[in-house]
Parts: structure tokens; C-alpha cells; sequence
């Protein structure tokens, strides 16, 4: 189902500089882009096509709505700098209480201001109805890969498949010359003359983590006006537009679990699938019992539900025979990480890379800083070696690499697909 949104005229009230952001007016009509001067846009990128000798209003740009602020300035950027803009808005799922979630993206109430936002713009808004796609794609994955007993990243999986692929293709049918988004990362162009992605220029906002998987087809499509803008003064063009969104808080949480309890999801997409076992100690003891592997993480402390005299955190998840192996915090410790499902951005092959033993740094978390290491072969598969053991480090996650010394390209990454221990190996048959 596809619906198309068409603007509105009508003034723009004056607003202040100094008015708080939550009460600054909602635009009922045309933003008034003037409003723009009082706003730092420095580190927007809004040359998206430098050298085109066309006139930016012949260049169609599809920019990403998701109904918050960041892609909503986007589109506002987009149309203050002279692009044909087209806003395109994804529904993405429908399940009751997670219309009214706060910090979640593309629910009901986010459609709504993303309409609004497009409405006060003066551009056409498409909204597509992606939830079949959606819960194929991605919440299907992240049921099953829970189930394995990893830890999936559903927001890769999104950006993976239905935004960079099915949306970037319904870009291309409208006759776009690019897709914009939200995101806080750079497009940068390398020596080779080649699009490569390069980290936010404000760390705290960086998403490269989440888009590792960009293809090079993919990123020479796509544009991140924000990657060298702080996220105040984001908020702040939204405020000078008057736009609704200004305020509307950051989404949070995985969008599609609503009360933030993952194993209630997995149950419902597979029922019956989550079944009882062992919780056992890495030296073979039998601690207690859980309710279903997919209630526990790599480096889980509290809610393991068994007594002993000694700090226990989980090590290990072995769901093919339901067991949840808990041991002392040094056995987190990981020195190396085989990589499976991947993407290559850097030169030649993830595979070249590895053998050769390319310096590089690693982050293997989105809340971590990338650190030092090499690209190795683990049991003959691609991997990284940290230079100091990582704790914590889960198959199912992604390890991005960046390039060495100052980590700000990303070279690609993959999933975790397995980790060598770098101090106390778990007794064999656990």
C-alpha cells in the first residue's frame, strides 16, 4: 500500500533564538527557510553531487523519513539546499502497544509526524507498507538467531536488507539520483576516487557500527547530510522550522519490542521453540536450571538464578543442547574472533586482509571504541586478533574494522561467528 502525501500553504509564525525547544510553534504550512541563518550548518553535507553541472533542482533525492528529528532535518536540508526532494516513510510493523512506545521508529505515531514534517516542507511523502519484508527479513532472523544462541543486531539487519535494498530500490523506480538518511556517518571519497564511509565527526553520534554492511553499490547511492553535524544544532534547525520533531526524544530500544523483553518476541514468532536446560559451570558442575537459552547473554551476571560463593557470569550458550555455561569473569576474556557473514570495503579481499595480517582496529560493540589488532585467519576463516583480550564478545554480534592508526575509515566487518578464548579454555564437551 502506497499513499501519497501532498503539501500545504500557509505562514510560518516568527520564533526567537532563545525560545526552549519544546516551545518553539509547529509550522502550519511552508517552513519559512530563512529561519535557517540562526542555525550552524557547517558541517551539514549538502553538496551531494560536486562537479554536476545540472541545477539542484533537476537532481531528485529520496530522503529517508523515519519520523524523528534527524531524518526529518535531512529532508529539510535537502530542500533549503535546491534538491528535488521526495520523502518516503517505511511502516514497518503494527503491533498494538508498540504504536505508543516511546523511542521507537516507523509505528504509527512516527508516520503521523513524518506526514506532518513532509507537509510543512512542501514535499510529496510516500508511505510504504514494508511490514511483510520487515518481519521476513529481520524479525524472523533475530527470532532465529536467538534461538542458536547468539545475540543478534536487528538494526544491522534493517539497514542491511529492507532499508539499503528494498527501500534504495523503490528510490531508484522514482526516478531518484539518491537516497538520503538520518544517519551519523560520512561519505567520503578515497584516493581511488571510490565512495568510502567514513566515521561522524561527533564520536558520541557515530553509527558506522550499524552500517558495516553498506555495499559499495549501495553506498554510491546513498548520501548522510548530517555525518559532520553535532545533534544540537540538528535539534536546533529542526526548532528554527518549527518543526513538531524538534524535541521528540531519540529512539532507544529495538522497534520492535515493545516492553524491551526479547524473549517474548522470539516466543511469539516460534512457539513451543524455547525449552528448558542446564545451567553448568565451566568445570562440568551442574549449577541449576534455566527456562530457555534465549533469556541469557555473553556476559550476563545478574538474574542467573543459581547460588554460589563465587561472582559467575555466562560464557558460553550452547543451545543445540540447552545449556547455559557460567563461569568467573577472567573466562570473557577473548583474544581472537572468527568472522562469518561479511562485507569488504577496503582494498582487495576480507580474505587478502587476513592473510596478510593487516594492522587494524575492531569494535565489537556499539557502545565500545574501536581498538588495535590485526586481521587473522582463525581454523581458516576470516577473524580479527585483539591486541589486549576484549571482554564480553558474543557470536551473533558484529565486529566492524576500521583502518589503522586513527580508526576513522571502516574497512567492513561481518558477524561473529565464533571466539577463541584467551585464558581458561571451558572443559571439553561443555
Amino acid at each position: 500500500m502506497t499513499t501519497l502525501i501532498g503539501p500545504r500553504g500557509g505562514p510560518v509564525a516568527p520564533v526567537e533564538a532563545a525560545t526552549p525547544l519544546e516551545d518553539w510553534p509547529v509550522a502550519d504550512g511552508l517552513c519559512d527557510f530563512s529561519k535557517l541563518s540562526k542555525v550552524d550548518l557547517s558541517g551539514a553535507d549538502l553538496d551531494l553531487f560536486p562537479g554536476d553541472p545540472r541545477p539542484r533542482g533537476e537532481i531528485r533525492v529520496v530522503a529517508a523519513m523515519s519520523g524523528g528529528v534527524d531524518s526529518s532535518v535531512v529532508a529539510a536540508l535537502l530542500k533549503y539546499a535546491g534538491y528535488d526532494v521526495i520523502g518516503v516513510t517505511l511502516q514497518l510493523y503494527d503491533h498494538g502497544a508498540a504504536l505508543k512506545k516511546q523511542g521507537a521508529c516507523c509505528a504509527g505515531q512516527d508516520i503521523h509526524d513524518a506526514r506532518r514534517v513532509a507537509e510543512a516542507l512542501g514535499i510529496p511523502h510516500y508511505v510504504l507498507d514494508y511490514e511483510s519484508r520487515f518481519r521476513q527479513q529481520v524479525m524472523e532472523d533475530f527470532a532465529d538467531t536467538y534461538l542458536k544462541g547468539s545475540t543478534p543486531i536487528p538494526c544491522v539487519r534493517c539497514n542491511q536488507t529492507v532499508k539499503f535494498s528494498d527501500l534504495l530500490a523503490t528510490a531508484r523506480d522514482l526516478s531518484a539520483d539518491a537516497m538520503a538518511t538520518g544517519h551519523y556517518i560520512r561519505r567520503t571519497i578515497g584516493a581511488d576516487g571510490r565512495a568510502e564511509l567514513s566515521r561522524a565527526a561527533d564520536p558520541d553520534r557515530d553509527q558506522s557500527y550499524f552500517l558495516f554492511a553498506t555495499t559499495r553499490a549501495q553506498l554510491d547511492f546513498l548520501r548522510f547530510p548530517l555525518g559532520g553535524m553535532k545533534k544540537p544544532d540538528v535539534r536546533r534547525a529542526a526548532a528554527a522550522l518549527g518543526l513538531q520533531v524538534a524535541a521528540k526524544p531519540d529512539s532507544q530500544d529495538i522497534c520492535f519490542v515493545p516492553a524491551g523483553k526479547y524473549s517474548d518476541i522470539v516466543q511469539k514468532l516460534r512457539p513451543g521453540a524455547v525449552q528448558p536446560g542446564d545451567i553448568v559451570h565451566m568445570d562440568g558442575r551442574v549449577m541449576g536450571q534455566h527456562e530457555g537459552v534465549i533469556r541469557y547473554t555473553i556476559g550476563q551476571r545478574r538474574g542467573l538464578g543459581v547460588a554460589t560463593g563465587e561472582p559467575l557470569f555466562v560464557v558460553k550458550l550452547d543451545a543445540p543442547n540447552r545449556r547455559v555455561i557460567v563461569g568467573p569473569r577472567e573466562a570473557l576474556l577473548t583474544s581472537a574472533l572468527a568472522i562469518g557473514e561479511s562485507n569488504w570495503l577496503g582494498e582487495g579481499s576480507l580474505s587478502d586482509a587476513c592473510v596478510a595480517g593487516v594492522r587494524a582496529l575492531a569494535r565489537v560493540r556499539s557502545t565500545r571504541a574501536p581498538v588495535p589488532g590485526r586481521m587473522t585467519l582463525v581454523e581458516g576463516v576470516p577473524g580479527f586478533a585483539f591486541d589486549t583480550p576484549e571482554e564480553g564478545v558474543a557470536p551473533g554480534q558484529a565486529c566492524v574494522i576500521y583502518a589503522a592508526p586513527d580508526g576513522a575509515t571502516v574497512l567492513g566487518g561481518g558477524f561473529i561467528s565464533a571466539t577463541v578464548s584467551a585464558t581458561i579454555p571451558v572443559r571439553s564437551g561443555i
